[in-house]
């Protein structure tokens, strides 16, 4: 779900961020706090409900075709957004290189496992394998970021978030019911997002273009990797379902378009570490949608591994002396 976005900016913290969250009169700013709430909440929700309308359109439409009609959807929104805000997308080849490797790893290549993931595994696992992307981004900043120095707390964040991964997928009994193969793809879809962010934080940070013309061009360029691949793999739609084809057009909308202008105001309101914490209710709500709505099966390793990931996810955003 990840582009050039706030999502980045949250971990190379901006300082245009800090700067955009200055004091204000004493009415406004708690008519401001009402409506972040609310806006945080929204976001939460169409995060959450990604998961099952990704499901959904996989029952009418390929995985790639899904992928592609999210992208497309998706990025209409965003060029919208543009025009409305009279911006223009980033200029340079070397600038849209860098540009076309992001959008690959940020959107086309973890849209699409998500979509392949979720043909054999329920959306509520997927959205519990989405939550361990701080787990990967805490393990590869050790790696490849020096200057991410952790601390003791973080590192163990980290050990108890794939303890977590290790019951929702109840090693014990063998990873009985699930299928390797979807589960896999969904946690190399969440692997998938913190190497973009890390890509992006050595290539791409300090551009002078916008967040919204860096996320437009991505989107984009995504969306013309999906197309030359789509045909390929998928070929074009015999039958169009109109329920799947609903699911697509709001997963695009609102889960790719919508979600990343809301994910702006809020950075830039709020501060990338409350805004990130939008994280930590995705599983949760994805969890209650496919239970509720598609029936999904719920077995008790699933809630009590998801409340285990999360925690350790949130040590490793813990950020103090020595951190």
């Amino acid at each position: 779900m990840s582009t050039i976005s706030a999502r980045t900016r949250s971990r190379t913290h901006s300082p245009a961020t800090a700067d955009a969250t200055g004091p204000g009169p004493g009415p406004a700013k708690s008519r401001a706090r009402l409506d972040w709430r609310l806006r945080f909440g929204l976001l939460s929700l169409i995060w959450g409900f990604s998961f099952l309308l990704i499901k959904v359109g996989t029952e009418g439409y390929a995985p790639f075709q899904v992928t592609l009609g999210r992208l497309v959807f998706g990025t209409a929104v965003l060029v919208a957004a543009m025009a409305v805000k009279r911006e223009r997308l980033p200029r340079g080849a070397r600038l849209w290189g860098h540009m076309a490797v992001a959008a690959f790893l940020l959107n086309a290549l973890p849209f699409s496992l998500f979509a392949y993931a979720e043909l054999t595994i329920p959306s509520t696992l997927a959205g519990i394998c989405n939550a361990t992307s701080p787990l990967w981004g805490m393990a590869l900043s050790l790696v490849a970021l020096s200057e991410d120095r952790p601390s003791r707390v973080r590192v163990a964040g980290l050990g108890l978030g794939f303890l977590g991964v290790l019951t929702v997928l109840g090693v014990w009994q063998g990873f009985h019911g699930l299928d390797a193969t979807g589960t896999a793809m969904a946690l190399l879809a969440s692997l998938s997002y913190p190497v973009g962010w890390i890509y992006v934080r050595r290539t791409l940070a300090g551009t002078g273009n916008s967040h919204l013309s860096m996320t437009g061009g991505q989107l984009l360029i995504a969306t013309v990797q999906l197309a030359v691949v789509t045909p390929l793999f998928a070929g074009v739609p015999r039958h169009y379902a109109l329920v799947p084809l609903l699911a697509v057009a709001a997963l695009g909308a609102l889960g790719t378009g919508l979600a990343v202008l809301i994910q702006y105001g809020l950075v830039a309101e709020v501060g990338p570490t409350t805004a990130q914490m939008v994280t930590y209710f995705i599983p949760v709500i994805a969890t209650a949608a496919g239970v509720a709505i598609l029936g999904e099966s719920l077995r008790w390793t699933t809630p009590v591994g998801a409340v285990i990931v999360l925690a350790g996810a949130a040590l490793t955003q813990v950020r103090g002396k020595g951190a």
